[in-house]
């Protein structure tokens, strides 16, 4: 108690003198600084070394044969002002959108960490530019896998657009009995994000919501007809009744992992999961949601590890899967013809 009594009281000094240097127009010297405390000036040199570490305002005056220190435009700025590591993960947020293929989301997030930069002081902005840096160059996004569509920026603006508005959108959309689409009007509902960019949202004359891919709509425009979704529609628990992006209807879900499968145990598969270990030293995993392909196609990765419990109808999708991918390995491979060399 004594120890904590101590950090409190050192804690408490550190914010006094940070109010005391913000108060001064011409700053505290170190020895007005040990006076003022009543400690010496060793201490008050380290006192001095964490506020200025805090303290985005920090300044240094040189008077020639001494040093005056200040915070400069008062303690507003140790509030809003961000730490290099919340600079860092807007950074990366920024090159996750960018390797996924969402170059307009990641548009975005540079001109808000453009607007965020020039806001800082000349001082700041120089003190943690080499932080910043070596940060950035420390840490990078793992590329995504598997093929994934572009956002287009001027599609993903006029669904914004006609979402703030509630209103309605028309475009043509593909069918396989029909390439060039099929013109549709639709009521949106809200965006999700994933390997592709969907918009939720009901088609005129129908009960349900469904997705359709941004990248899949052709001459989008916004009407002046009033839509937006239901008051109790909500967008977070529409996403979470499946396991990607595919809505089918939610089913209960267990799964159990084999015990050397110890980085399963920090997952997390679905945001409704509940995972308890067995007697045998196995981790089972249950929840529920739609989208079978998905989680047919995530389980791959894990190989001989998991064995899918329920349902029944996701065990024989996986099987389905797995004899499938195995017959056509066992093939012999192709080999090209010799009329086709060269060409392409």
């Amino acid at each position: 108690m004594a120890q904590d009594t101590i950090r409190l009281e050192k804690a408490a000094n550190l914010l006094r003198l940070a109010q005391a240097l913000a108060a001064s127009a011409e700053g505290l010297t170190l020895d007005e600084i040990a006076s003022q405390f009543s400690v010496n000036r060793r201490t008050a040199e380290r006192m001095r070394n964490a506020v200025q570490d805090l303290f985005p305002g920090f300044e240094t005056v040189d008077e020639g044969r001494f040093k005056r220190f200040r915070i400069r435009g008062g303690l507003g700025a140790f509030f809003i002002a961000p730490s290099v590591s919340e600079l860092a993960e807007l950074e990366t947020a920024c090159k996750g959108l960018q390797q996924a293929g969402h170059q307009p989301r990641a548009a975005l997030l540079r001109a808000l960490q453009t607007k965020i930069t020039a806001a800082l002081r000349d001082s700041t902005r120089l003190k943690m530019a080499t932080d910043m840096e070596a940060l950035c160059r420390a840490e990078a996004i793992a590329r995504h896998v598997g093929p994934h569509a572009i956002t287009d920026e001027a599609t993903l603006q006029v669904l914004r657009e006609a979402l703030i508005a509630m209103k309605r959108v028309r475009f043509s959309y593909p069918r396989q009995d029909r390439p060039e689409g099929y013109v549709r009007t639709v009521v949106p509902y809200g965006l999700l994000f994933g390997a592709n960019a969907y918009l939720v949202g009901r088609e005129a004359g129908r009960p349900d919501a469904v997705l359709w891919r941004l990248d899949r709509m052709r001459a989008l425009k916004m009407t002046a007809q009033a839509g937006g979704p239901p008051e109790n529609f909500n967008l977070d628990a529409y996403a979470a009744r499946s396991f990607g992006t595919y809505q089918e209807p939610p089913a209960r879900v267990v799964l159990r992992f084999a015990p050397e499968a110890t980085e399963a145990a920090r997952m997390v598969f679905h945001p409704t999961q509940d995972i308890r270990s067995l007697e045998d030293g196995r981790l089972e995993v249950t929840f529920v949601a739609g989208g079978q392909l998905e989680m047919v196609r995530h389980l791959f990765g894990w190989g001989a590890s998991v064995e899918i419990v329920e349902p029944p109808e996701l065990r024989d999708r996986m099987i389905a899967e797995l004899k499938a991918a195995l017959a056509a390995h066992e093939r012999p491979p192709r080999t090209r013809s010799k009329g086709t060399r060269g060409k392409t």
